[in-house]
């Protein structure tokens, strides 16, 4: 009994102090932020690499979302609800739910593991050190690029897999439904609201950012040589798939 509320003492201190790190953390990438202009470079480098180098991948993953929304969405209104009412219905879970947290989620495996694995090896092998000793602030360097790149290009993604997802909800009602277009986009126009697009934008701003800083404060916390690299590169993926849902669910509430 008393082992089992120690160890449980250690997790609550452990756990807090980690909170209290990515904190400060956040508060240093904004203190950074100042000279976003002078390093623009860097910041563009990021933009690339989060957002066109992701793009592909983001397109696939919004078409199957669309198509397969479509597919559920007859299924689950199949003698319940006309099928003129399926673009309406998709378009605003696609809007609202499924473009932003699914993209998010890739970007989390593909852009966040991604920064936690290039910092973590810069920590064992000792880069960072280097850079601190040429008067270099890892902060301002590493992790305000990648965390600036991250909340402006989630956004950019997101409207891209929304509008992938779109299509590719026309095309399974189209192909196999037989939903003209007309019908399916006067249900989408319907049942349309401006709050729907920008509550999901909202939403994926604050996923690019705690995407990038989980990302940097693991690489940083990084130690152990290759086996630790690939642990924080999986520990950053699950932690950060587990606060875009969070977020989600909070913004959600907030929000509506």
């Amino acid at each position: 009994m008393t082992f089992g509320i120690e160890k449980l003492g250690r997790r609550t201190i452990a756990f807090f102090t980690e909170v209290g790190q990515v904190s400060l953390l956040q508060l240093k990438i904004i203190r950074s932020t100042y000279r976003m202009w002078r390093d623009r470079r860097l910041v563009l480098e990021q933009m690339a690499h989060i957002g066109v180098g992701s793009l592909p991948l983001v397109l696939i993953i919004g078409l199957f979302t669309g198509m397969v929304s479509s597919w559920q969405a007859a299924y689950q209104f199949q003698g319940m609800i006309s099928f003129s009412m399926i673009g309406g219905a998709v378009s605003r879970a696609i809007f609202i739910e499924l473009g932003p947290v699914l993209t998010a989620i890739v970007i989390a495996g593909r852009v966040g593991a991604s920064i936690a694995a290039e910092i973590g090896t810069m920590k064992v092998t000792e880069q960072i050190d280097a850079l601190e000793s040429m008067a270099i602030d890892p902060v301002r360097y590493l992790a305000m690029p990648r965390f600036v790149g991250a909340v402006i290009m989630m956004p950019v993604l997101v409207v891209f897999a929304n509008s992938i997802a779109l299509i590719g909800a026309f095309l399974v009602a189209n192909f196999f439904l037989e939903i003209t277009p007309q019908v399916f986009f006067s249900s989408v126009e319907r049942f349309f609201e401006t709050k729907d697009v920008f509550s999901g934008i909202l939403k994926s701003v604050f996923f690019g950012g705690v995407t990038a800083i989980l990302g940097c404060h693991i690489g940083f916390q990084t130690s152990g040589g290759a086996e630790g690299v690939g642990l924080s590169t999986i520990r950053s993926f699950v932690l950060s798939s587990a606060m875009i849902l969070i977020l989600d669910y909070a913004i959600w509430i907030v929000i509506f």
